[in-house]
């Protein structure tokens, strides 16, 4: 008998769970995605890398070497120039990730001297990312370099110089530093608004406030207000520690810098006001929040692996978590001293990300406030 309560109650609780949408995702939708997410982003191999030529020589050597690289599918030509100062100009506006100098009187050099210089230059603001392409790039400039020997039976060289903008001694903080203050800023301004507000609406306290003399948007700012503040105290205690314990540098302007940080901390509220206006408890607002915010932000901003690593489709969906946008900000302000001008494309993007965010919770809020 009481085996036969217990499997009846066991059954219960199992078609319980079987109608419950919510909990069947968090069961069995979050680990495939997060499967998926993982074997697809944690991967030493990359396609469709950017990089610039600066192309000193222009003959026909110099232009059979450039096929070569973009031949093999993973380096995607932006640039040719025969001036430095673009390839300067691309890496400090986050176009290109590595440049190739190839010297001048290049193809005379290499036959007649039997010795050719060519200089690798990488973008280290992602320390790993830059040696996997300086590597990859070496090693196809020695396979250029050997097929020229065989042909003509002569060993001709290639001379590779190797060198790291931003972070010569390619040190890890220069790249941690920016991505850990864009997750501080989403998950405790985000998932702390989310809470919030929903806090107040499980507690059923959400209509007395909704009552009172102050407007609606007030209450909702009144409450969000101070995870702003806290949030931007946190951005520049974390800013600190990188500046003093890690050295990251500061190259560009500080006032712009905090500002933009203010911008991202804008775009996680509004973010976090369109989840709790959404979310009926705050056990809903936390497990959105975990998923829409923390998890894409970790995998999918480019903090820990480069986005140019991804599948296409994880590339495309990267270009809607605002973290990214906001790291390759810091990365261009704190290491390249790079001024708006540069970062203007990125703050477009958060800018238009905010007014979206406001607009889609400003409209589910008069829904709730109806």
């Amino acid at each position: 008998m009481m085996l036969r309560t217990f499997i009846a109650f066991v059954k219960k609780e199992t078609f319980h769970i079987l109608r419950d949408p919510r909990t069947l995702f968090i069961l069995f939708g979050m680990p495939i995605a997060l499967v998926f997410i993982f074997g697809y982003t944690i991967t030493n191999e990359f396609t469709g890398a950017s990089i610039s030529v600066v192309d000193q020589s222009k003959d026909k050597l110099s232009q059979a070497l450039i096929d070569h690289l973009v031949a093999s599918g993973h380096f995607e030509l932006i640039n040719v120039s025969d001036d430095i100062v673009s390839l300067e100009n691309d890496f400090k506006a986050g176009v290109v990730k590595m440049g190739v100098v190839i010297s001048p009187l290049f193809e005379q050099h290499f036959y007649r001297d039997k010795k050719a210089t060519v200089q690798i230059i990488a973008d280290a603001t992602e320390p790993n990312y830059a040696a996997t392409l300086t590597n990859y790039a070496t090693r196809m400039i020695n396979a250029f370099q050997n097929t020229k020997s065989e042909i003509s039976s002569i060993p001709y060289q290639l001379d590779i110089e190797s060198r790291m903008y931003y972070n010569p001694k390619l040190i890890g903080a220069y790249n941690f530093v920016p991505g850990v203050v864009a997750l501080i800023l989403m998950l405790i301004c985000a998932m702390m608004t989310s809470l919030t507000i929903a806090k107040e609406k499980e507690m059923g306290t959400m209509d007395l406030l909704l009552v009172s003399p102050l407007h609606p948007l007030l209450i909702i700012l009144g409450k969000v207000t101070p995870y702003v503040i806290l949030s931007f105290i946190n951005a520049i205690i974390v800013l600190g520690i990188g500046y003093f314990v890690f050295t990251v540098p500061i190259k560009g302007s500080l006032v712009l810098l905090l500002l933009l940080v203010l911008l991202y901390l804008m775009v996680a509220l509004a973010l976090g006001i369109l989840i709790s206006t959404k979310a009926n408890s705050q056990q809903t607002a936390m497990m959105s929040s975990l998923f829409i915010l923390l998890l894409p932000t970790m995998l999918l901003s480019g903090f820990i692996f480069p986005i140019a690593s991804m599948p296409v489709i994880l590339q495309y969906i990267s270009k809607i978590i605002p973290a990214k946008y906001f790291i390759i900000i810091e990365k261009a302000i704190m290491l390249k001293g790079a001024s708006l001008d540069s970062v203007i494309n990125p703050v477009i993007v958060l800018g238009i990300m905010l007014v979206i965010l406001l607009a889609a919770a400003l409209k589910n809020f008069k829904v709730i406030y109806k």
